[in-house]
């Protein structure tokens, strides 16, 4: 994982230029200065593998790392904890003397280093993704990683958060290695889950014991934060407390005073299946997607 500096290189009168040249081609010019990604600065070796223990890695995760570098990430991440992936860089060098170090440590069969616009790159086979990129490339990626990444994924940011994220944990080590880097000793390194998509109209089965009056609810929904409104009945209830976690699912419901129904879930695409709490008893419970 490495720091990359964006290079500024427009030329006096290309600015003057773009008071009058059309939106496309303002937009094409941005797209080439997001791939020149420019020089490097490695994580500190020292912070590496405490890192990748933030996530929980392990022999079944795909680490994919962006903007990786000498590799050391992914290198790490197989060396150590038994995982598989690839990292994305830019520069050919470091490409290619990141393939051979794998090679040397044996880890080729695992791992792999690839020349590629991380805009470009698909990173739908991630588990583990990480990066420590400047806070702009950081947040144009946030897009990405929503549409791209599957629920539960973990997303590791060095130094910079992914803005409107909430972070699951953040870390922050002081070390002596970064003070080439940024000047200070301090590191920072937010832990983020990407969450299920929950927004939208949902139309609810429960147990009658639990509700004999037909349940839908609404959640609105900003990247991790939910909210939103019930209908129990024809009447309306605020959902209270609700938290998501990936694909996993709770909130409750003040249906009766001081006896809120309590539901936990694990969402599965369009439909979310779980247990509700009411009244001291468990009932599983199911809710069905049925429109934005």
């Amino acid at each position: 994982m490495v720091l990359h500096l964006a290079h500024h290189i427009a030329p006096a009168f290309a600015v003057r230029l773009a008071c009058v040249l059309t939106g496309w081609l303002f937009m094409a010019a941005a797209v080439a200065q997001q791939i020149n990604a420019g020089p490097y600065v490695p994580s500190p070796q020292s912070v590496v593998a405490d890192m990748l223990r933030m996530t929980g890695i392990g022999p079944n995760d795909f680490v994919i790392d962006l903007g990786s570098g000498d590799g050391r990430i992914v290198r790490t991440a197989a060396k150590v904890y038994g995982a598989r992936g690839f990292g994305v860089e830019i520069q050919d060098d470091l490409v290619r003397s990141s393939n051979e170090a794998a090679k040397s440590e044996g880890l080729a069969d695992r791992v792999k280093f690839i020349k590629q616009d991380l805009f470009k790159t698909d990173i739908s086979q991630a588990t583990v993704l990480t990066m420590y990129l400047l806070p702009n490339t950081v947040n144009m990626l946030s897009e990405k990683l929503q549409a791209e990444l599957k629920p539960g994924t973990r997303i590791l940011s060095h130094d910079y958060g992914l803005s409107g994220w909430a972070a699951e944990e953040t870390k922050v080590f002081d070390l002596e290695d970064k003070i080439r880097i940024s000047g200070v000793t301090t590191t920072v390194i937010y832990l983020y889950i990407v969450p299920a998509k929950v927004g939208g109209l949902w139309t609810m089965k429960v147990a009658p014991a639990v509700s004999k009056q037909p349940v839908s609810f609404e959640l609105k929904q900003q990247v991790q934060k939910i909210g939103g409104v019930a209908k129990v009945g024809g009447r309306e209830v605020p959902i209270e407390d609700a938290k998501l976690v990936g694909e996993k699912i709770s909130f409750k419901l003040p249906v009766e005073r001081n006896r809120p129904m309590v539901f936990t879930g694990t969402v599965n695409g369009k439909t979310i299946q779980g247990t509700v709490e009411a009244s001291g008893a468990h009932s599983p419970w199911s809710a069905t997607l049925s429109g934005k």
